[in-house]
């Protein structure tokens, strides 16, 4: 039964692969397009292979990330409501990313990682080895320190962001607005390869653990009498979530409710194994973003929404068409 329902999961995910690229605001020609594999070069086959199909894997890629981490999260914290940015990577990030936009002395390259890219991803691993040293303890990690460590941290980094764009030109503000609202504006297959080397690892880790996931989410005792190691977990489990988040968002910046709504669809559609829910979460959140992205860039043809605003504007209604059925459960 597991197996055909992540089949079924993966059937949505290549189904949104296929068929995406095909969506957009021009007309691709299919003729074109399969010359090109013989060698005949087109204007068509360059917009579907080095801006279209790299652009939907990313989106994949991202979107899954964010659901895996959200559903490990809200185990991890006993908490619905905790998704990847609640422990406050986010306000890290963004951080790391207005001092890159506004200082241009501080613009590098790194091989495919460009300087806002590295000081978000600086950011965001500051904040987290910020937040874990604050909520550890020798038992293992406090859950609720973590969360008020987190939003303590993205109060400071916000006020921080505020006091900068006060001493900010428009220019800056308006680049960092841009960055901030989310966005897979991606050419070719150069972000490929680092975002992987920077995600795959922290996902593995979450995978690892899901059996493990499944005693805490009956509670610290019950796990431990059960034979689980909480500390090693728990540690396994946030530091692998913070850096699959940290990549996501050094990449294609905050892109909000995927992590939050996505695990709570997939539980209510398939039950609350973990060895069940992380990978659907990331079937179904990678094609989530898949989908917001293919909206966003042909919604207002020829320009171009954030991603960001079309998570928002369909993820907030849908969260309170959750939360309102579930009262009335």
């Amino acid at each position: 039964m597991k197996g055909r329902t992540i089949l079924l999961y993966a059937l949505a995910f290549i189904a949104v692969a296929v068929l995406t690229p095909w969506i957009g605001p021009e007309s691709l020609n299919p003729e074109n397009i399969l010359h090109s594999a013989l060698g005949v070069p087109s204007m068509d086959a360059h917009i579907f292979w080095y801006q279209r199909v790299p652009r939907v894997i990313i989106a994949l890629l991202a979107g899954g990330t964010l659901a895996v981490v959200g559903a490990a999260f809200q185990v991890l914290f006993r908490n619905p409501l905790v998704e990847p940015y609640t422990i406050g990577m986010s306000g890290g990030s963004a951080l790391g990313a207005f001092l890159a936009i506004s200082l241009p002395s501080l613009w590098v390259s790194w091989g495919p990682f460009n300087s806002i890219q590295i000081f978000a991803l600086l950011g965001a691993a500051a904040s987290l080895s910020l937040i874990y040293s604050l909520a550890r303890k020798p038992q293992g990690i406090s859950v609720y320190t973590l969360l008020l460590a987190g939003v303590t941290i993205s109060i400071i980094c916000g006020g921080l962001i505020l006091f900068l764009s006060y001493l900010a030109s428009p220019h800056v503000l308006v680049l960092y607005h841009r960055w901030m609202m989310g966005g897979i504006d991606v050419v070719g297959y150069r972000d490929l390869y680092p975002l992987g080397l920077l995600l795959f690892p922290g996902l593995l880790l979450m995978f690892y653990h899901a059996r493990d996931l499944n005693h805490i989410s009956l509670g610290e005792e019950m796990a431990m009498g059960h034979g689980v190691d909480t500390k090693r977990v728990q540690r396994a489990v946030f530091i692998g979530g913070g850096l699959s988040t940290a990549a996501v968002v050094s990449f294609v910046g905050p892109i909000g409710f995927v992590g939050l709504i996505v695990p709570h669809v997939v539980r209510r559609l398939s039950g609350f194994d973990q060895r069940t829910v992380l990978p659907c979460s990331f079937l179904l959140g990678g094609a989530a973003l898949a989908v917001c992205d293919t909206i966003a860039r042909s919604v207002l043809s020829p320009t171009e929404l954030p991603v960001g605003i079309i998570t928002a504007i369909i993820g907030g209604p849908l969260f309170i068409r959750l939360l309102i059925t579930r009262r009335w459960r």
